[in-house]
């Protein structure tokens, strides 16, 4: 009988080898760029202490797997060129093809980084003249994990291409195709980017653990599965949620909350348009419903009415007085219901809105303006307060409700695999929590570095744009506070800034003009690694000199000189304001490389603001290089977001 036992073991032995698979990362595949004039890092996993030789170029290099089966190596540096073959063997062998060798960089962030070349300005024509297989591109698809992963499951790399570059990164092709026209070498891009994500979840456990600023959060996530951290957060949101709300879930009738006769007067209110996460109801995906009850006068019923109700995120149907007038799958799409006529009536009216949001922010939002109701010559406003009840919270874990969920999935893989440095747009998600962003965004770019092992990476990344949040000099705005941070970020080594109030929309979060981002960040490196010197940033701050009732401004990276494009030569974006601490706008002129202050209602003025504000599109001061200058502020009064901490607890 032993011998039977020890037959059929060896037996086992023998299949379980001819079973087992040599296997490299998803990130190492046909068409790949690796990094030039570095040693490149190549793993991947086999049988425990099984040899492994790799060929390439000229390379032969072996290894032996360690008793997990993981191995690594690292091919000599080598000059940009390819394309290439990559030959690994051990018990089996694998082929990559195609290899080209140049610079790689990673592409991270939120919706403005992922956001497409499809989906950029003059998008067709930018298709149509996209021709260079030596630019390439592999997006890391969207997934998060509690844990860190060693692979991805998606993803390809794919040569440029008309038919290709539609799902590029429209950001990281600009710059690759900026750099390419003048390097004439290989470009590479990792795209890791994912729309509505904060930055807690783009840092490793481990650096928040070093961060006295994140070190009790992080204390408090737990270390387990993400099956098991969703049903915990799930049964805290839920209870949260019936705590606010004074009733139960499980004891709503939503069927009924379109209806006219259904009464509302229990139910908590919420400003519209204004996403919930920044209100009352907090962190929450799942479904809600929005109800706005109006009176309307006399009018002419038997017309077709419109309503808009701005954007809403993610997804709403939308009933008025119990009738369903229309739904949309889209949470960036405009809301313009046309009502039939004879639904609004004389007197009482009830708009009800059910709102599914999947993740990110949810509710209605954007401009004021546009959520109005239109019959006829008659117009009002429906922006201010609704009632709202949630239905349910959605049963699974989306990238922002925990931290590190996108760091372990996508980030995480991608170690130790070398590059050039990182592209990074990210920050309108992190807006309610401005000040916190001073420590979080240096975290995470040390954080990066210390996981690849390079204190000296370098990271670039966009400044938010245009966009009309709430909120100014004398309220306190927290867009502003955010480019604010991001500015502070500076100060770290290795690091540069792409200013973008001119080229934004203060209707749009999403741009399109990435080609000049792309131009901007272009710009940024070839002055600073790819020895290319020129202009690459615009004027900042640097002193104030008061003068009675005069302020003398001076600033660096003036370049070619400070120039304005308004043909009077009106500089807009300047406030000043005295001991009472009430801004006003001040009247600016250039005078050499200075821009000097006055407004007659500030007699003695001790601080300046410029572009403080989220729609700072009328900023006009740029250098003659055509740099806009960086948003400022010469005090700390009025820092709305100083106590808004990212806290797990809001979330489990």
């Amino acid at each position: 009988m032993k011998k039977i036992y020890l037959l059929l073991f060896a037996l086992l032995q023998v299949q379980a080898g001819l079973y087992a698979k040599l296997r490299l990362p998803a990130l190492f595949s046909d068409n790949m760029v690796f990094q030039r004039n570095v040693p490149v890092p190549v793993w991947g996993w086999a049988d425990a202490n099984e040899k492994i030789e790799i060929r390439f170029h000229d390379q032969v290099k072996t290894t032996k797997a360690d008793k997990s089966g993981k191995w690594m190596l690292r091919l000599d540096p080598e000059m940009a060129g390819g394309p290439f073959e990559m030959t690994i063997k051990g018990k089996s062998s694998l082929v990559i093809s195609n290899i080209l060798v140049g610079e790689v960089w990673i592409c991270s962030g939120q919706s403005n980084m992922e956001w497409s070349v499809g989906q950029a300005m003059n998008a067709k024509q930018e298709m149509a003249r996209a021709g260079n297989p030596f630019i390439r591109h592999i997006k890391i698809g969207k997934t998060i994990s509690s844990l860190p992963k060693s692979d991805f499951e998606n993803g390809h790399w794919s040569l440029c291409d008309s038919s290709t570059v539609a799902d590029f990164t429209a950001i990281g092709y600009f710059f690759a195709r900026d750099i390419y026209k003048e390097l004439k070498v290989p470009i590479g891009l990792i795209n890791a980017s994912w729309g509505g994500t904060n930055i807690e979840t783009w840092i490793s456990r481990e650096g928040f653990e070093s961060s006295d600023e994140f070190r009790e959060m992080i204390a408090g996530m737990p270390r387990m599965d993400l099956d098991s951290l969703t049903r915990l957060k799930v049964k805290g949101s839920e209870l949260r949620i019936e705590t606010l709300q004074g009733t139960r879930m499980q004891d709503l009738t939503p069927g009924l909350f379109m209806n006219t006769s259904f009464d509302d007067s229990k139910w908590p209110e919420l400003k519209q348009p204004q996403l919930w996460e920044e209100q009352s109801i907090g962190e929450l995906d799942g479904v809600v419903w929005l109800r706005k009850t109006m009176v309307l006068p006399s009018l002419d019923f038997s017309k077709e009415a419109l309503l808009e109700l701005a954007k809403i995120d993610d997804n709403d149907i939308t009933y008025v007085n119990g009738v369903k007038i229309g739904n949309t799958n889209q949470w960036d799409a405009d809301r313009k219901y046309a009502v039939p006529a004879g639904v609004f009536k004389e007197g009482k009216n009830v708009i009800a809105v059910r709102v599914v949001d999947n993740g990110g922010g949810g509710g209605i939002y954007g401009d004021m303006a546009a959520m109005k109701l239109s019959l006829g010559d008659y117009s009002a406003s429906l922006a201010g307060n609704w009632k709202f009840q949630v239905e349910s919270v959605k049963k699974t874990t989306n990238e922002n409700s925990l931290p590190s969920l996108c760091y372990n999935a996508m980030i995480s893989p991608l170690i130790p695999f070398a590059f050039r440095g990182v592209l990074w747009y990210q920050g309108e998600s992190n807006a309610s929590r401005s000040y916190q962003y001073r420590k979080a965004f240096p975290l995470l770019i040390n954080d990066w570095r210390g996981k690849w092992k390079n204190p000296q990476m370098p990271f670039y990344f966009v400044q938010l744009a245009t966009f009309a949040t709430t909120g100014d000099s004398n309220e306190g705005c927290g867009w502003a506070e955010l480019r604010e941070a991001q500015t502070l970020t500076l100060q770290v080594p290795n690091t540069g800034m792409c200013v973008t109030t001119d080229i934004g929309h203060p209707r749009d979060i999403h741009p399109t003009n990435k080609q000049e981002v792309g131009r901007r960040l272009a710009a940024l490196a070839f002055n600073n690694i790819y020895d290319k010197p020129m202009v690459s940033q615009g004027p900042s701050f640097r002193s104030m000199e008061i003068k009675g009732n005069q302020v003398i401004l001076s600033f660096d990276h003036t370049g070619g000189g400070l120039v304005t494009p308004d043909k009077y030569g009106y500089i807009k974006g300047f406030e000043i304001a005295g001991k009472d601490q009430v801004f006003q706008y001040a009247r600016a002129h250039i005078s050499g490389n200075t821009v000097i202050l006055t407004c007659d209602s500030v007699e003695n003025p001790i601080a300046v603001h410029f572009g403080w504000i989220g729609d700072a599109g009328e900023c006009n001061l740029f250098n003659k290089e055509g740099f806009p200058a960086v948003p400022f502020r010469t005090d700390e009064w009025k820092t709305v977001t100083k106590e808004e901490k990212y806290k797990i607890e809001k979330m489990l």
